[in-house]
C-alpha cells in the first residue's frame, strides 16, 4: 500500500497500516476501539492550548468550506489553508511556530463570510431586531478574524524561545492569561507545593495569580468528560488488573486534576509491561510551553509487535552495561538502572499532539524521579517509521545531499536499520539514563530544558550505536551501519533540515535545535574528523574519521549531562544559543533552492485508520473492522469532538 496520499504546501499526507489488528481477540479489538475513541475525544483541548482563538478559526474555515462543498465551488486557496491548520492543530505552523498567511484576500474572505457564515443563520431569523443584533456581533467577530488571518503582527508566534524577551508575552500559546508575565509565573512556581504546573492555565485576577486546573468541572470540562466516557468503556476490556487500575487512576486524575494522582497512575502504568495493547493518554509533553511547564494533551494507542520486540529486548536487558560505560561523570550515572523496557509497537490510533504529525519514538513518564525509582517505558513506532522510510525511497533527497556515491550506497544498505536503532537507543536508554543532582529538576533549565533533554538522548544513541558492543549484541551487522547513521545525522543537522525553515529565520523547534546543536558543535570541535566541503557551488558534509567523531559525541554528551544534572541554566543557554539557533543565510538559501528543486514536501503528517463495530441481529458486537482512510479532508471534517472547552 502506497503510504503517500497527497501533497500540499510543505506537507505530504501519509497513511500507516496496523499489522496484527485482524488477529486480535474480540476483547482486544474492543479495547483498541474504545481507547481510539478516547484518543480522538480530546482533540479540541490541544487546539485551544495552541492558541485561544484556534477553535474560532477552525469553526469559520470549516463553515465556509462546507458551504463551498454544497455549492460545488471549493476555492483551492481556502482548502489549502484549511489543510495547513488541520495539520498544525491551529493557525501556527507546527514546527516554525509562525502564523500561517492565507493566499486568499480580505475581500474574498469577506464575501465568503457574508455568504456562508452570516447568511445561513440570519436567513432563518424572523425577528428583525435579533437579526440586527446578530449582525452587529458578527461584524465584531469578522474584524477579529481579519486581524488573525491578515495582520502579520497579531499573535505572530505560537512559541517564542528568543533570548532576552518575556517569553509569555512573545508567545501566543494559550497556557497563560493575557496580563501574566514570565517573571510572575516563575515567582508563582518558585514553590510548586500544592500547585498544578503540568495541567493548569495560569491567570491573573486583579493582582492575584491563580491556576485554572484542566479537569472535569474545571477548564476543558466538556472534552475531558468525553475522554472519560470512552476510558470507562475501555476499562471493561483491560488486559491485566494493572491496566484496569491505570485506566481507573487516569479517570480519577481527569476528575480531580491532582498531580499526585497522575504520578500514581504513571507508577502503575510503567510497571505493567509487555502488554499486547497499550496506550498513552493525558497532558504529557511541555515542548509547546516556552517555560517548559505546561503539557499539551496527546494520546497514542499501540499494538506490541512481538517478533520485533524480542529482537531488540537486548537493549533494555543491557541497560546497566550502557550506563556503566557511558562517558558522563560518575556522579551523574545511575548506580542501579530500574524498570527499563523497550517495545516495538504498531500505532493503532494517534490523537492530540501526536496527530496528524507524530513522533517515531516515545519514552515516558517524563518525571525524572519516577524514572529513577520505578523505571520507564520506551516504544518505537514501527509502522510509522516504515511509512516514512517507504515514502522517502523515491524522494531524491539522499542523492542530492550525500557527499559521495559510496555514502548513498551505504545509506540504502543500512539506513533504515540504523535509524530504527537510533530511535530505540534514544528512547529506551537516552531518556532513561543519568541522574539529577539532589534538589535539581529539569525546570531549572527553563526554555532550554526540552532542547537539552533531546540533545542528551540523541548523543547517547550516537555514542553507543558505534560501540563494538552493539555488533556483539547483534543489534547492527557491523559498525559501517552505525557510521552510515553518522553521515545521515550530520547531513540532516547541518543541511537538510534547513529546508523546513522559512528563509532567514532562526531555529525555534526543540528537536531541530538539538540536531543542529550536536552537528554544529561536533563539526567545530572534531579537529578535522568531519568537514564542510563545497563542490560545484554546493555544500556537503564529509566525515573522514568516524571513530574520532564518536569520541567527540562522547565529550559533548558528558557536558550535556552535567548541564542537566546540575540545572546549569547559563551553560544551557550559552550552548543552545551558540550552536542550536542561528542559521547562515547564504547556506540556508542554497539548501532551500536544492530541496525545492526536488519537489518534495519537507514535512509529513498522517491520517488515522477507521474502526467500525459489527453487530449481529440482536445488537451484540461480534467484531471490530479496520479500514484505511484515503482522503485527508474527509477525515478532518469527520471529527465530532465537542467544541465547548
Amino acid at each position: 500500500m502506497n503510504p503517500i496520499l497527497e501533497q500540499f504546501a510543505d506537507i505530504r499526507v501519509l497513511r500507516y497500516e496496523v499489522p496484527g489488528f485482524e488477529n486480535l481477540s474480540l476483547n482486544e479489538k474492543l479495547l483498541v476501539y474504545h481507547l481510539s475513541m478516547a484518543a480522538d475525544a480530546g482533540r479540541d483541548i490541544l487546539w485551544d492550548q495552541n492558541y485561544k482563538f484556534n477553535l474560532m478559526v477552525r469553526d469559520v474555515v470549516e463553515k465556509i468550506l462546507r458551504g463551498m462543498q454544497r455549492d460545488n465551488c471549493v476555492d483551492d486557496n481556502l482548502l489549502t489553508f484549511a489543510k495547513r491548520i488541520w495539520v498544525a492543530n491551529g493557525i501556527h505552523h507546527h514546527y516554525s511556530n509562525d502564523k500561517f498567511r492565507p493566499d486568499f484576500t480580505e475581500s474574498q474572505f469577506n464575501s465568503w463570510y457574508d455568504k456562508y457564515v452570516i447568511a445561513p443563520v440570519t436567513d432563518y431569523m424572523e425577528d428583525e431586531d435579533m437579526k440586527r443584533i446578530f449582525a452587529d456581533s458578527q461584524e465584531s467577530l469578522r474584524a477579529l478574524y481579519l486581524d488573525i488571518f491578515f495582520n502579520p503582527n497579531f499573535d505572530a508566534k505560537k512559541v517564542s524561545l528568543a533570548d532576552g524577551v518575556d517569553l509569555i508575552y512573545a508567545s501566543a500559546v494559550n497556557f497563560y492569561g493575557d496580563r501574566v508575565s514570565q517573571q510572575e509565573v516563575e515567582n508563582f512556581y518558585a514553590d510548586p507545593k500544592g500547585k498544578h504546573p503540568l495541567n493548569s492555565s495560569v491567570v491573573k485576577y486583579g493582582t492575584d495569580i491563580i491556576e485554572e486546573v484542566w479537569r472535569q468541572n474545571g477548564l476543558y470540562d466538556a472534552p475531558i468528560r468525553n475522554v472519560i466516557k470512552h476510558l470507562e468503556a475501555a476499562k471493561q476490556y483491560a488486559l491485566t488488573e494493572a491496566q484496569g487500575k491505570t485506566i481507573d487512576l487516569l479517570i480519577s486524575y481527569y476528575k480531580d486534576g491532582n498531580p499526585d494522582t497522575f504520578d500514581e497512575m504513571n507508577k502503575v502504568w510503567v510497571a505493567d509491561k509487555d502488554l499486547k495493547v497499550d496506550f498513552i493518554n493525558g497532558f504529557i509533553e511541555v515542548y509547546s510551553d516556552p517555560l517548559g511547564l505546561k503539557a499539551t494533551w496527546e494520546s497514542v494507542v499501540e499494538l506490541r509487535d512481538e517478533v520485533k520486540t524480542q529482537r531488540v529486548a537486548t537493549v533494555a536487558e543491557n541497560a546497566q552495561w550502557f550506563e556503566d560505560h557511558s562517558p558522563v561523570a560518575l556522579e551523574y550515572k545511575k548506580k542501579c538502572v530500574k524498570g527499563v523496557s523497550m517495545n516495538i509497537v504498531n500505532v493503532a490510533m494517534l490523537g492530540g499532539d501526536c496527530y496528524p504529525t507524530t513522533p517515531i519514538g516515545i519514552n515516558l513518564p517524563n518525571a525524572d524521579w519516577i524514572r529513577e525509582q520505578y523505571g520507564s517505558k520506551s516504544v518505537a513506532l514501527a509502522n510509522i517509521e516504515d511509512a516514512y522510510h517507504e515514502a522517502s525511497q523515491s524522494s531524491g533527497v539522499l542523492d542530492e545531499f550525500a557527499f559521495s556515491a559510496e555514502e548513498c550506497e551505504r545509506a540504502r544498505l543500512y539506513g533504515a536499520e540504523a535509524d530504527n536503532l537510533h530511535t530505540q537507543l534514544h528512547e529506551c536508554l537516552g531518556h532513561g539514563s543519568g541522574q539529577m543532582r539532589e534538589g535539581i529538576t529539569l525546570d531549572a533549565l527553563k526554555a532550554y530544558g526540552s532542547t537539552i533533554e533531546e540533545t542528551r538522548a540523541d548523543l547517547y544513541a550516537l555514542y553507543f550505536m558505534a560501540d563494538p558492543k552493539i555488533v556483539e549484541l547483534g543489534l547492527l551487522p557491523n559498525l559501517d551501519a552505525a557510521f552510515s547513521h553518522y553521515d545521515s545525522y550530520m547531513r540532516s543537522g547541518l543541511l537538510v533540515q534547513l529546508s523546513r525553515l522559512d528563509l532567514g529565520t532562526n531555529i525555534e523547534e526543540s528537536h531541530m535545535r538539538n540536531r543542529h546543536l550536536i552537528a554544529a558543535w561536533a563539526l567545530e570541535h572534531c579537529d578535522g574528523a568531519a568537514e564542510m566541503v563545497v563542490r560545484d557551488g554546493k555544500h556537503y558534509v564529509h566525515i573522514t574519521d568516524y571513530n574520532k567523531m564518536r569520541e567527540v559525541f562522547g565529550i559533548l554528551l558528558k557536558e550535556i549531562q552535567r548541564i542537566k544534572s546540575e540545572g546549569d541554566f547559563e551553560a544551557a543557554r550559552n550552548i543552545v544559543e551558540t550552536y542550536g539557533v542561528k542559521v547562515d543565510i547564504d547556506l540556508h538559501r542554497e539548501i532551500k533552492s536544492r530541496y525545492d528543486a526536488l519537489g518534495v514536501a519537507p514535512f509529513s503528517c498522517f491520517v488515522n485508520p477507521v474502526y467500525s463495530l459489527v453487530k449481529n441481529d440482536a445488537g451484540e458486537v461480534v467484531d471490530v473492522t479496520i479500514s484505511y482512510e484515503t482522503d485527508f479532508t474527509s477525515q478532518m471534517l469527520s471529527h465530532t469532538s465537542p467544541k465547548s472547552v
